[in-house]
Order: C-alpha cells, then sequence, then structure tokens
C-alpha cells in the first residue's frame, strides 16, 4: 500500500528547488505526442535507454509500476522510460496504458516535478479501463542523475543482483545489492534486478543445437559445454542465475560435466534420459560421495512436459522448465 507522502509530489516540494524551465533539447509536452521507440519489457534496456538519454543531456522520466489492485499484467517494478522529445519504451501494463502514461510523464519532466498517476480502479481517468478489471498506480521519476542506472547496469552485467530505491521525498534514486522482491518499504520503493538467465548445455547432438536457438530466442545466453577438465567444461561460467542442461546420450560423456555443476549453484540442473538411465546416474553420483540432498536436484527426466521424442519438442520442453524454474525460484525469493 502506498504511503500518505505519495500522492502529488509537486504540491509538496518548493517550486524554486526544481526550474522548470525547458532545456535547448525539451519541448512543451503540448507540442509532443508519444511515439513508442521499439518494444520492450526487459528492465535493463528499458535502463539502458533512460540512461543513454540522460547521459547526452536530454530530459527523461523513469515511470515505475508500485502498486497494483486487483489484477495487472505487469509485476510490481515493470518500468517504462519516456524521453522529452516523446519517445518511449517499456510497458506498466499491457500496452492499453502506456501513451497516457508517456503523456503524464512529459508533463512531468516540463515541470521537473515527480508525480504518481493511478489507472482503472481508484482513478479520476474514467476514460482508462484496464481490461484486467483492476487498477495501477505508476511513480514518473523525472531523472536527474544517470549514475544510480549506470551502476545498476553494471552490476547485472558483472552478473550481480542489484537494486534501485525510489525516495519519493526526496525524488531521488539509490543503489544496494539486494535478493529482496520489489515492493515499498522504509517510504521507498526498491526494484530488484537480476543477472540474464545463463543457459548452459552439455552435449553433441541435435538436441543441444535445437535448444540452443530456442534459449538463444527467450535472450537467454547459452554455452555450450562437453567435458570437465583445464580444457573442458569451464565451470566459472555456473552461479545462482545459471541453468545447466545436460543432453548427453551417454552416462560416460555426462558425468564430469554433472559433478562439476551439482558442486556449484545453479538453479536447475536438468539430465536426459530415461527412469532406470537416472537410477545409474544416481548410483554413480552416491558412490562419487555425492550428498543424497545434492542428488535431488537434478531434474530427471528433464523437461517440463511429458516423453519428448523429437528435438524441437525436447527443447521447448527444456527451456519452459527452467523458465518455469526461473520463475518460481524468483517468487520464493
Amino acid at each position: 500500500m502506498i504511503r500518505p507522502i505519495t500522492t502529488i509530489l509537486h504540491n509538496d516540494v518548493d517550486e524554486n528547488e526544481f526550474p522548470s524551465r525547458p532545456s535547448a533539447n525539451q519541448s512543451s509536452p503540448e507540442a509532443v505526442v508519444p511515439k513508442k521507440a521499439f518494444s520492450t519489457d526487459d528492465a535493463l534496456t528499458i535502463l539502458g535507454f533512460a540512461s543513454q538519454i540522460r547521459n547526452e543531456g536530454g530530459q527523461v522520466a523513469l515511470c515505475t509500476l508500485v502498486e497494483i489492485r486487483g489484477g495487472s499484467s505487469r509485476p510490481l517494478g515493470a518500468h517504462m522510460a519516456v524521453a522529452a522529445n516523446g519517445l518511449y519504451c517499456g510497458y506498466v501494463s499491457g500496452g492499453c496504458t502506456e501513451a497516457a502514461v508517456a503523456a503524464e510523464a512529459l508533463e512531468a519532466i516540463n515541470s521537473g516535478h515527480d508525480r504518481f498517476m493511478m489507472l482503472g480502479e481508484g482513478s479520476p481517468f474514467f476514460d482508462i479501463v484496464l481490461p484486467c478489471g483492476g487498477g495501477i498506480t505508476v511513480a514518473i521519476h523525472v531523472l536527474k542523475d544517470a549514475a544510480p542506472l549506470r551502476t545498476v547496469l553494471e552490476m547485472v552485467r558483472g552478473r550481480k543482483a542489484a537494486r534501485l530505491s525510489y525516495n519519493p521525498s526526496g525524488q531521488r534514486l539509490s543503489v544496494g545489492e539486494t535478493h529482496q522482491k520489489a515492493g515499498w518499504g522504509d517510504d521507498a520503493f526498491v526494484t530488484c534486478y537480476r543477472p540474464a538467465v545463463r543457459v548452459v548445455l552439455s552435449g553433441r547432438s541435435l538436441e543441444v543445437e535445437m535448444a540452443a536457438s530456442v534459449a538463444r530466442a527467450a535472450g537467454y545466453e547459452v554455452f555450450l559445454q562437453d567435458q570437465a577438465g583445464p580444457d573442458g567444461f569451464d565451470i566459472s561460467l555456473i552461479d545462482d542465475d545459471t541453468a545447466v542442461a545436460l543432453l548427453q546420450h551417454d552416462l560416460e560423456l555426462e558425468m564430469p560435466v554433472l559433478e562439476a555443476a551439482l558442486s556449484k549453484t545453479p538453479f536447475y540442473v536438468g539430465a536426459l534420459g530415461s527412469s532406470r538411465t537416472h537410477e545409474k546416474r544416481t548410483e554413480r553420483l552416491r558412490d562419487a560421495g555425492v550428498a543424497p540432498e545434492v542428488i535431488s536436484k537434478i531434474k530427471a527426466p528433464i523437461g517440463l512436459f511429458g516423453k519428448a521424442r523429437d528435438a524441437r519438442s525436447l527443447a521447448l520442453s527444456v527451456i519452459a522448465d527452467i523458465a518455469a524454474c526461473r520463475q518460481a525460484a524468483l517468487s520464493a525469493s
């Protein structure tokens, strides 16, 4: 629930603190029509868009979904970035309100003050109805300093989790390292960012080629590995945001990679083969001294749905399984 301080911010601050004179690259909001720059809901891409505009001396607002009343097509922390020339990217709903949010962001840029915009249920905008029947509140922050965004981008690209904390009373952003969920706390809204999913595929089969194609299409980082050892499997690739899928057809080739993966903390480890194959795999791991609770982390048979008999079905099954596990891990964290 939003605190009382998060009403209309420009009514609570000194007008002289935030000059409203348009800069050379800024136009009056009445003269600018919001226009989508490109389609994306990737938070880091949106932050990068906003950071680049600010670094080049342009004016930009970062819009964040900070409250959901009822249903919503986007999660808390979803972003939009709106430039003073009307170009915007990102989503805070299913696409039905973005132009209206962009228009409000242009007014915020022109005034120099942050604000909140309610849409749907409880909103004064009766002509904007969310298809889900609920309501949302969007925080519109006129970005004065791109440094926090750059720091978040650097951290996440360096495979570190990061958070962006928005303090509405001070109209500022700050950065931290965390694993908490998006939401309000201590009069600030925190948005959390994780590194991109890294998928390590082991094998030399058609299934590996298809799984790699599907994973790349999903926006995942993909690495192909065959074996462990100094010149083989690179164990440093595996971190908390990594999924390891073993699509070998030979336990002898699989075991070094599997043992290496289990020595780290990937959020997903899956292995190809029947239940009988997995029994042999489990026995070999026990003989190698791998603890039962570690062995139990292996998803085998691999995949989200039944017996996939062809490479395309198996690839979809494996990557969907990875996506489901990732979502479950984020929801539980």
